[in-house]
């Protein structure tokens, strides 16, 4: 993600606020029309939170607080941590009438808060575009205190369409990241990493890191032009409910979610 002219960024993360700080490009537009995943992603969170109570929660890299309003329900506090000035101007908007969340500029490799300071972390449509998400993943595991929560939602290249494509061209599942952006958009004026992520590989790296992961998720299964065309938004949704966890293990849909536990060292 783009960094804050304070902090210099590890290796393997972004260096600029790029599309998301771009007059042209509003993220809250972005979302017209996407009721379904909306209503997909606070599924997840009420499938992953429920019956859970925090004290201090983080949504890093949340953008103007799409979820950050859906996360207070489960937090006496909530920080919405982005490195997007113009995601924070529209945030000032966007969470005005809404229950209080509290909003920092600040990239996900420097966060702005002491070892152990928040019991829950929510990082939600960030790592497609870090090939290397350690260092994120890093300065997580010390914001958390001991047995802290980390939820994440990424971009699984492994999902079923991509697993059958592979099959049917006899090529085995890459386990590096996988840019899916087009030659015009790499060099393109606001030219920031696209990537799908491996599950195994984004497994390893935090299990590596001291996290232990508790629970998952297949999110946004029915993520699909032509469904959205003929298939009524209730019934997605419905079908999306009962088919998160059911799907899980297999990382059937786009996006896949892990809710892991910071194991002290």
């Amino acid at each position: 993600m783009p960094t804050t002219k304070k902090s210099t960024p590890k290796k393997g993360s972004l260096n600029k606020a790029a599309q998301y700080n771009d007059p042209s490009h509003n993220y809250l537009h972005y979302w017209d029309g996407r009721d379904y995943e909306q209503a997909a992603e606070e599924i997840m969170l009420h499938h992953m939170l429920h019956g859970r109570k925090f004290k201090h929660a983080v949504d890093v890299g949340g953008g103007y607080g799409r979820l950050s309003v859906v996360l207070r329900k489960y937090a006496d506090k909530v920080t919405l941590a982005e490195p997007s000035q113009q995601q924070l101007d529209i945030a000032k908007d966007f969470l005005k009438d809404k229950p209080k969340v509290e909003a920092k500029l600040a990239q996900a490799e420097k966060l702005p808060f002491k070892d152990g300071e928040v019991d829950l972390a929510m990082v939600v449509r960030v790592i497609h575009h870090l090939p290397n998400p350690v260092p994120a993943f890093e300065e997580i595991y010390r914001v958390l205190e001991d047995n802290g929560l980390f939820m994440i939602e990424f971009a699984n290249y492994a999902n079923f369409k991509n697993r059958v494509k592979h099959t049917l061209k006899g090529k085995k599942m890459p386990v590096d990241p996988v840019d899916i952006r087009t030659g015009k958009e790499r060099s393109g004026k606001n030219d920031i990493p696209f990537v799908n992520h491996n599950p195994a590989t984004v497994k390893r790296q935090l299990m590596e890191i001291g996290f232990k992961v508790e629970d998952q998720l297949s999110v946004s299964n029915f993520r699909s032009a032509t469904l959205k065309k003929y298939v009524p938004k209730n019934v997605l949704v419905k079908m999306e409910k009962a088919l998160q966890r059911p799907l899980a293990k297999t990382h059937f849909g786009p996006s896949t979610v892990y809710l892991l536990r910071k194991v002290a060292k």
